[in-house]
C-alpha cells in the first residue's frame, strides 16, 4: 500500500460488543493507522487494544478532540450514532477540519443490514427524499443482491449490553465526568432490566392472549399498529417534534380517537429493547380511557413484528425502522418525524388524521428503487448479533471506509431535509 493510500482512522463509541475492535484490527492489518478514544468503562471493555481515555468534561471535549485529530493527522472518524453529545461535537469539528466521518447505525432496512453512511445517518443523511431521483439512480445500479439470513441472537445483545453497563458502572471513578447519552444512568437502566426480566414470561402470555382476541376479527375491525420507540432513541429526540415517546403515543391515540373509523382498532407494541422504566401498558390504558377509546386500543409487550405486520391495515410511527419492515410487506405507513424512507409514494404524506380512513399501500416499484439505492449507498450486509454477522460486517465495511469519498447528490436541496411535521 502506498503512503498516499494509507489512512488514519479514529474510532469513537461503537455498538456494544466487539465490532469496532474487530473492524479496527482489520484496517490495521491492511496498513492503515487506527486510534481509539474511550469515553467510559464500557468503551474500555469493548476495545482491548491500546487507546486514549478521555476523562474530561463535555465542555472541554471539542478542544481535546480537535487537538487529537490534528496531532495524530486523522483522516477519518468512525462512530456509532451521530447525535450523541460527544459524537455531535466531534462530527462538527471533523467537518471543519475536512475529515471524512463514517457513521454507523442500526440498518435502515432490517434484518441483515447495518447502516454505514458517510456524513450522517437518518435525519442527517445526505440522501434525497425525491422519488424521481431514486427511480433514476436505481436504473444505474445492479439488482439488490439476494442473501441468506444473517444469524442473530437476542441473548447476545442482552449480554453485551449488560457487560457494557456493568463496566461503565464499575469504572465510573476513572471517567468522572462521563454522562450517558441515554435518559437514565447505567444503574437505573440495570434496575429496569431486572424488573422487566422478572415479569417477562407473564407479559409474553398476556400479549399472546391479546393477539388471540383481536387478530381473528381483523376483517371487520381493521388493526393499526403503533410500534413504540425507545425514549433514548435520537431518531425520536432529535428528528421529530416529540421530546419523548410518551408525547408521541398521546398524539397517536388522540388522532385515532378523533378521526379513525369507529370499527377500527389500534395496537400499541413495546420496543423489544425497552428497559421497563416506563409503564407503557398502564400509560396506554390511561390515554385510551382519557380519549374514550378504551375498548378499541390494545397493548402488547411481546410478539414477532414480522409475523404481526401482515395482519394490520397500516402502521403509524415516529420514524422507526419498523417502517421499512412494513413497507417490505406492502403495509401502508405513516411517519410523524423525519425518516430516511419518508419518500412521497412510499409513505403517507398527508395529515395523520387522514391516514386512518384511507391508508394507501406503498408504490412497490418505487420502494424497490429506494431499497436498491439504500443497499448500494448506505448499507452493509451483516449483523452485530452473531459471529457470522460480525465477520460479514467487517469484510463488507472495509471497501466503504477505504474507498473514494461519497459525493453529495447533485439534486439534493437541503430544504428537502426539513421534516414536514404532521
Amino acid at each position: 500500500m502506498t503512503a498516499q493510500a494509507r489512512r488514519r482512522f479514529l474510532f469513537l463509541q461503537g455498538p456494544h460488543g466487539s465490532y469496532f475492535a474487530r473492524l479496527g484490527g482489520a484496517l490495521s492489518a491492511l496498513g492503515h493507522a487506527v486510534f481509539r478514544i474511550n469515553l467510559c468503562g464500557g468503551d474500555w471493555l469493548d476495545w482491548p487494544e491500546p487507546a486514549v481515555d478521555y476523562r474530561g468534561t463535555l465542555h472541554n471535549w471539542p478542544v481535546f478532540f480537535d487537538d487529537f485529530i490534528v496531532d495524530h493527522e486523522i483522516t477519518d472518524v468512525v462512530l456509532f450514532g451521530d447525535c450523541r453529545p460527544h459524537h455531535s461535537s466531534a462530527h462538527g469539528m471533523a467537518k471543519i477540519r475536512g475529515l471524512r466521518v463514517h457513521v454507523l447505525e442500526e440498518g435502515y432496512i432490517r434484518p441483515d443490514y447495518v447502516t454505514l453512511e458517510e456524513g450522517g445517518v437518518n435525519g442527517h443523511s445526505r440522501m434525497p427524499r425525491d422519488p424521481t431521483w431514486f427511480r433514476a439512480e436505481a436504473t444505474r445500479l445492479p439488482p439488490e443482491p439476494v442473501h441468506d439470513p444473517v444469524p442473530s441472537s437476542f441473548q447476545r445483545r442482552a449480554s453485551e449490553t449488560i457487560r457494557h453497563l456493568a463496566a461503565t458502572l464499575l469504572m465510573a471513578p476513572a471517567y468522572p465526568f462521563y454522562r450517558t447519552h441515554r435518559p437514565h444512568s447505567a444503574m437505573v437502566e440495570a434496575a429496569g432490566w431486572g424488573m422487566w426480566s422478572a415479569t417477562r414470561n407473564h407479559e409474553r402470555i398476556r400479549s399472546q392472549r391479546t393477539l388471540d382476541a383481536i387478530l381473528p376479527g381483523r376483517d371487520k375491525h381493521p388493526i393499526f399498529l403503533a410500534p413504540l420507540q425507545l425514549n433514548s432513541d435520537y431518531q425520536l429526540r432529535v428528528h421529530s417534534p416529540f421530546r419523548d415517546m410518551r408525547a408521541a403515543l398521546r398524539f397517536i391515540i388522540k388522532s385515532f380517537a378523533q378521526t379513525a373509523p369507529a370499527h377500527s382498532r389500534l395496537l400499541v407494541k413495546r420496543h423489544p429493547l425497552d428497559n421497563g422504566l416506563v409503564a407503557w401498558r398502564r400509560l396506554t390504558r390511561a390515554l385510551a380511557r382519557h380519549y374514550d377509546v378504551e375498548d378499541r386500543v390494545f397493548y402488547i409487550s411481546d410478539g414477532d413484528i414480522a409475523t404481526l405486520l401482515p395482519n394490520v391495515a397500516g402502521a403509524v410511527m415516529v420514524n422507526s425502522t419498523v417502517g421499512t419492515l412494513a413497507l417490505n410487506q406492502g403495509v401502508p405507513v405513516a411517519v410523524l418525524g423525519h425518516a430516511v424512507y419518508d419518500v412521497a409514494g412510499v409513505v403517507h404524506r398527508g395529515a395523520l388524521d387522514e391516514f386512518w380512513a384511507a391508508p394507501s399501500a406503498p408504490d412497490a416499484d418505487l420502494w424497490a428503487a429506494v431499497r436498491r439505492v439504500f443497499v448500494n449507498r448506505s448499507l452493509v450486509h451483516g449483523g452485530f448479533l452473531s459471529e457470522e454477522g460480525l465477520a460479514m460486517l467487517v469484510e463488507n465495511a472495509i471497501p466503504r471506509l477505504t474507498g473514494p469519498a461519497a459525493a453529495t447528490p447533485a439534486t439534493f436541496d437541503n430544504v428537502t431535509r426539513i421534516a414536514h411535521w404532521r
